[in-house]
């Protein structure tokens, strides 16, 4: 694992979700990891997995917050397959 990197979209989502004023814990946890992995080939930790599965299943998100959930899943090191 550790060779996936945030796409331009992705980044430019989870930039938005961390801006908002109104985006919940979960979603800024999932954004972050996402921007952290932008150039390099980090891995999204197991706290960070956890809330961006939350974001995802959580009905009431926005597509950006899912979008930046969505790519910290997919840079998660304990991946299973």
């Amino acid at each position: 694992m550790g060779t996936k990197v945030t796409g331009e979209n992705a980044a430019k989502n989870a930039s938005a979700v961390l801006a908002s004023k109104s985006t919940g814990a979960p979603s800024k946890t999932a954004a972050g990891s996402t921007l952290s992995q932008t150039s390099t080939t980090n891995t999204t930790s197991p706290e960070a997995a956890s809330a961006a599965s939350k974001v995802l299943r959580d009905g009431r998100t926005s597509a950006a917050s899912k979008s930046a959930a969505g790519s910290a899943l997919a840079q998660s090191g304990d991946a299973k397959k």
